[in-house]
């Protein structure tokens, strides 16, 4: 800086220049003709040239990159390598998180040796972030680059479609190496990427008929996409364009014609829109049920009335109808005498259909709740659950389907199962509840040593889960327990830290859960310690990807992640990314003694307990 808070800028680099070479035009400040220097490398040191009254221009810290970038563009950065110690630095910068912004100087070390990157895949993402993408030339040269680049990974691809990058170029090659996921992929990641047509320049873009073209393909992708879309319909700044990429979708089906004749696009599409008929039927009867005034019985009643009666057609119907939930799953009709209603406020609809293959499809059905966030966590299980058990590690997660199917709307799968809550008033004990179902006089604490550690591996799946997306609000009765030992969560209204509880504990995990194996002293408990620690390694090492679909859902109207500024870098805190493995593993054995030797949460428990009481 010089005095008068002007900005000099010395520049030093070796350069070979001709003699003809005029650095002074290359900078626009004409200066008198001097004589050429003389062949050679030569140390140059650049700086604006006074004005006539002997100011010296201001400077900003952009034209200076611009400046810096001029001078080596095309010119010698093809044959530049990076020192020992720039190497390093390069290194660091490959490695940040996807939230972590480029500073000024780091940007310009990406652009300085981006030839010598591309061999990197890692590093297309870094130098996509330090291009100035309204400099027309460099953004030409920036797009040729990436197309020569080594081609990156999916999960990589991701982060181009977030809304940093809005040039179509890098978009359209974002998409491009997404062909190259399966379709069991591809659903891991397909509600962010309905999210990420939000920041697409046109309605019709790229990532749009990519979309459309893998749906027309897979019943379950054009389900799902449909009703991703139909939520996004809702969201007068975005409709337009989720109408345009609905129309999309219904021509495309609509022409689609499958090669053995058995199914036409008329009535693939025809299968999907009658899921919202059903929706919409399933809205009336409870909107009726919710009018009946006494007691859960009387609902009860009046639900199997109107099924056997007004509504008598939802018992068996005209064609099957694909579950919302799993659309290669063919529905019949529902069962009226097996379907119910649960004891809340909002009073959803349990209820058991027939399916096409003589099985039952159990779905809870809800209304007045926003299950969008509840769809994101579950997401996220499901995706957590896929990358442990492609490292041989399963867990036991129970990964229920969810869906939303407005703002205020949707379905759930519903899991046979308990609440602990339950457990304990029933049985006292989760072990004594176990060795109902799976007794075992040799087995540990009486029970199968299967049914034990589905037990334990499920706890401590859940427990890194819970911990990793800041999951809030936990007590006995939204922690449930299947008889075969699988713990699972349900409920997830508060997530990246968010709790109406004072003093929640880091991690999720209440003292029956230890009792049950065998108490913080036993051998079945370092046990649950050692899965949750692994399994916090494996999934810290795909932290670039959730993080890059939690920057997707950024504008996604979920509640917890729009309304919080800071929502990528919550969560990204919780993977801490500056530790080894080794230090990673003494870091969550800390937070688990924590945790347990935290009393708070069982003193809020039992407030909560007489708050359900008086209900």
């Amino acid at each position: 800086m010089a005095n008068g808070g002007e900005f000099r800028f010395f520049l030093s680099c070796d350069i070979s220049l001709p003699l003809a070479f005029r650095v002074d035009r290359l900078l626009h400040y004409p200066t008198p003709t001097q004589p050429s220097p003389p062949q050679g490398r030569q140390k140059l040191r650049l700086w604006p040239q006074k004005e006539a009254d002997g100011r010296v221009p201001t400077t900003t810290p952009g034209k200076v990159l611009k400046l810096a970038r001029s001078l080596t563009r095309g010119i010698i950065d093809k044959d530049l390598k990076p020192s020992s110690n720039e190497r390093k630095c390069l290194q660091r910068i490959i490695k940040f998180p996807p939230t972590r912004s480029l500073q000024v100087d780091e940007k310009q070390l990406v652009w300085k040796f981006r030839f010598s990157l591309m061999s990197e895949k890692k590093a297309l993402t870094k130098f996509a972030r330090a291009v100035d993408w309204s400099d027309i030339q460099e953004a030409k040269q920036a797009v040729e680059l990436i197309r020569k680049w080594e081609t990156i990974d999916v999960a990589d691809a991701l982060e181009l479609l977030s809304p940093d990058f809005e040039s179509e170029e890098v978009r359209a090659y974002a998409v491009n190496i997404l062909e190259r996921a399966d379709d069991e992929e591809l659903q891991c990641y397909l509600l962010q990427l309905v999210q990420a047509l939000r920041f697409e320049r046109s309605d019709e873009s790229c990532l749009a008929h990519f979309l459309v073209k893998r749906a027309v393909s897979n019943i379950e992708i054009a389900s799902f996409l449909r009703w991703y879309v139909v939520v996004e319909l809702r969201d007068t700044a975005y409709a337009r364009r989720y109408y345009s990429t609905y129309d999309l979708l219904e021509n495309g089906m609509m022409k689609f014609a499958r090669d053995d004749g058995d199914e036409d696009g008329f009535r693939l599409w025809q299968s999907l829109t009658r899921q919202t008929e059903l929706m919409a039927q399933l809205g009336s009867i409870m909107k009726d049920v919710k009018q009946v005034r006494g007691s859960a019985q009387k609902k009860i009643d009046r639900l199997r009335q109107l099924l056997s009666g007004v509504f008598s057609e939802l018992t068996n119907f005209d064609e099957p109808i694909r579950s919302p939930l799993a659309p290669t799953v063919l529905l019949t009709g529902v069962m009226p005498q097996e379907s119910s209603i649960f004891k809340s406020a909002l009073h959803p609809l349990r209820l058991a259909f027939k399916t096409a293959n003589g099985g039952i499809s159990k779905i809870i059905y809800k209304k007045g709740d926003d299950l969008r966030q509840d769809q994101l966590v579950i997401q996220m299980v499901s995706l957590m659950d896929r990358l442990l058990k492609l490292e041989n590690m399963d867990l036991h997660l129970t990964p229920y389907r969810v869906l939303a199917t407005q703002p205020d709307e949707g379905m759930l799968e519903f899991i046979p199962s308990s609440s602990l809550a339950q457990i304990l008033s029933e049985h006292r004990t989760i072990t004594s509840y176990l060795q109902k179902f799976h007794p075992d006089e040799d087995g540990p604490f009486g029970i199968t040593a299967q049914c034990l550690e589905t037990f334990i591996k499920s706890c401590a799946g859940y427990s890194v889960i819970t911990y990793i997306m800041g999951v809030g609000d936990r007590h006995l009765d939204n922690l449930l327990l299947t008889d075969d030992g699988r713990l699972f969560h349900v409920d997830f209204a508060f997530i990246l830290g968010k709790d109406p509880k004072p003093f929640p504990p880091p991690m999720k995990l209440c003292k029956e859960m230890v009792e049950a194996m065998g108490g913080a002293e036993s051998q079945y408990y370092t046990r649950f310690k050692s899965y949750c620690c692994e399994a916090y390694n494996i999934l810290r090492k795909s932290s670039s990807l959730i993080l890059n679909l939690f920057n997707l859902m950024r504008r996604s109207n979920i509640p917890d992640i729009t309304n919080e500024e800071n929502a990528g870098l919550k969560l990204q805190e919780k993977f801490r990314l500056d530790l080894e493995d080794e230090e990673a593993i003494h870091f969550f054995q800390d937070l688990i003694n924590e945790s347990v030797s935290a009393l708070f949460p069982q003193m809020v428990e039992t407030i909560h307990r007489w708050a359900q009481y008086w209900r």
